[in-house]
């Protein structure tokens, strides 16, 4: 599907620039490919870049790799939105050539890493991203849940769109009395470790912990950010969590929530940048807001990864990798910002680029 996408650039920006993209609610298994990069590609060969992982940052994966082709056309890149868990595990499998996770590597995971390819993974921020509450409700289009009622949603306590906590902070609304359909992430989901990491943060009475997957009290699953975004489409009187560029591509209502200061705010780029305003990574570029406090912050925010191997067999390939990633942070933030994504910070950006500069491929060795 085609529409008109506006968002705006960065935090502290407000233009807004018009944007005809294609997300496509397609099967989080398609392979989606594009041309990018003659960095590294020498001579003119085809080098191809296969990678996989994370759904939430696959809009603008997709327009970063197509706006490098038509200037570097020889490196053919394909990535797979299939999940940030499937993602983990190809690159650990070494089936890919990166892999992209909303969720950073645990100790666990870092343990399998191949032999051979260096001592340690490579894990950068590419942009950061927020996750809102999508509804598919009829007449309600300001739709606001406190910190209590959306606890109560996802913990099942709450469980019908006419109940008095609802009603209590959408007094103009005409609140049906319909069940609520709860949409969750069925798959191992960076986006859902984002969304509990934060439940476990903001909700007392949540008791499924966090990570790319858990144990759902109620609600109906589905796969990837594309299925969640179809199902509440199609189901009257669902919520669930999706990140906001799939939300808003899709023209999917969006509820304002309550933050930890107890304001009410939008789903916005704006609101969401400004909980990451201030916020340093820590060395392996993991970023922690699960419950940011500023005023106007919005609650659910996080940054996304990309996956690279320490050491590249195939010269062309790591050279290829090292120079796309740079790409992406030197000229990548307009798309993002259009896309309704975070672009990083500079200082943040030129950690990105030092980080990537590490790669040995095998002419280097």
């Amino acid at each position: 599907m085609v529409s008109l996408l506006k968002v705006n650039r960065w935090v502290f920006s407000a233009s807004a620039l018009a944007l005809t993209v294609s997300l496509g609610a397609c099967a989080p298994s398609s392979n989606n490919q594009a041309g990018a990069g003659n960095a590294g590609g020498g001579g003119g060969t085809t080098i191809t870049l296969n990678g996989a992982g994370a759904t939430a940052p696959n809009p603008v994966y997709q327009r970063w790799f197509a706006d490098y082709n038509k200037e570097n056309p020889n490196v053919q890149i394909s990535y797979q939105s299939v999940g940030s868990g499937a993602g983990v595990k190809q690159f650990l499998a070494e089936t890919i050539d990166f892999g992209a996770t909303d969720a950073p590597l645990k100790d666990d995971e870092r343990s399998k890493y191949p032999t051979g390819r260096g001592a340690t993974p490579i894990q950068i921020p590419t942009t950061g991203l927020f996750i809102v509450f999508a509804y598919n409700l009829d007449g309600v289009e300001d739709l606001k849940l406190s910190r209590e009622v959306y606890c109560g949603i996802v913990d099942g306590s709450i469980k019908n769109w006419n109940d008095p906590a609802i009603a209590a902070e959408n007094k103009d609304a005409k609140l049906p009395d319909l069940p609520i359909a709860y949409a969750y992430r069925s798959d191992g989901s960076g986006t859902t470790s984002i969304f509990t990491s934060h439940l476990d943060e903001a909700c007392p009475n949540w008791k499924g912990g966090s990570g790319k997957s858990v144990e759902w009290p109620t609600g109906t699953g589905a796969k990837g950010n594309e299925g969640v975004t179809a199902q509440i489409n199609q189901t009257k009187g669902a919520i669930g969590y999706v990140e906001y560029s799939y939300a808003k591509e899709n023209g999917l209502k969006m509820a304002t929530l309550e933050n930890k200061a107890g304001e009410y705010i939008k789903p916005t780029p704006e609101a969401a940048g400004k909980a990451l305003e201030g916020v340093e990574p820590d060395s392996k570029f993991v970023v922690t807001v699960e419950d940011p406090a500023g005023k106007d912050a919005y609650p659910i925010v996080s940054l996304t990864y990309l996956l690279l191997y320490s050491e590249y067999a195939d010269a062309a390939k790591g050279e290829a990798m090292k120079n796309l990633v740079t790409w992406m942070m030197k000229s990548g933030g307009t798309a993002a910002g259009e896309l309704g994504y975070i672009p990083l910070p500079a200082s943040m950006q030129d950690k990105v680029i030092a980080q990537v500069g590490n790669i040995k491929v095998a002419s280097a060795k």
